[in-house]
């Protein structure tokens, strides 16, 4: 059996820390190995206890979990930062993201949402909230813009026309089960959909997917 997941909680509410971490312990593949209530008892447990994935919360005393992310990342960089948060200003999600974090849920997340995200960092994606997802795109997108390539009409004609709505859909920042319930299929089917995709793109993450997408021309985005 392989080793379980190291999880170190930082997050300053105690009793939704504690409950988080209640939950998590039923998981047989997640172990938490620690708890932080703030950004600098987090370095300082990071330091200390080596965690594979910190799940992080953005305001906190003594030390922003921004900062606190930011020093973990340049100290340790093999241990990764998922970002639970009530947050989904702009300003944390960008300087979150920039400081290292390898992913972004909202508190409003169920448990589910946060251990299957918590496998993804693992395995080395990155889970992002849809919301989140859909503000990342858009800011990439835009930073991007200059430099669209000419767009690969042989490339997008490949894809099928299924995979072409999930593609679309993806752009919009659903997950798995919101594409499967609009286009009335499995989460399976959208999964071998993604997978069929990424290999056509040659790309290997669903924000990459989407980005590529959208710098070749082939999606427009709805703002």
């Amino acid at each position: 059996m392989s080793q379980p997941i190291r999880i170190l909680l930082a997050d300053d509410h105690v009793i939704l820390r504690q409950g988080t971490a209640e939950l998590l312990r039923k998981e047989a593949d997640i172990e938490v190995i620690g708890e932080a209530d703030d950004g600098q008892q987090a370095i300082d447990l990071a330091m200390r206890l080596r965690p594979d994935i910190i799940v992080m919360d953005v305001r906190m005393p003594v030390l922003s979990g921004i900062e606190a992310t930011r020093r973990i990342r340049e100290a340790m960089p093999k241990v990764q930062v998922l970002v639970l948060t009530a947050y989904d200003d702009d300003q944390y999600i960008f300087s979150l993201l920039q400081a290292g974090a390898s992913g972004y849920l909202l508190k409003t997340a169920p448990l589910n949402e946060l251990v299957k995200a918590i496998r993804l960092v693992e395995s080395g994606e990155s889970p992002l909230d849809p919301s989140i997802a859909r503000k990342v795109v858009i800011r990439m997108a835009g930073d991007q813009a200059s430099q669209i390539p000419v767009g690969d009409g042989a490339l997008i004609e490949s894809l099928t026309f299924r995979e072409q709505e999930v593609l679309q859909l993806l752009s919009r920042g659903l997950n798995n089960q919101a594409i499967a319930e609009a286009l009335y299929v499995s989460d399976r089917t959208v999964q071998a959909h993604l997978t069929n995709i990424f290999a056509k793109m040659g790309v290997s993450s669903r924000l990459e997917a989407v980005l590529t997408a959208i710098r070749r021309g082939w999606l427009t985005l709805e703002i």
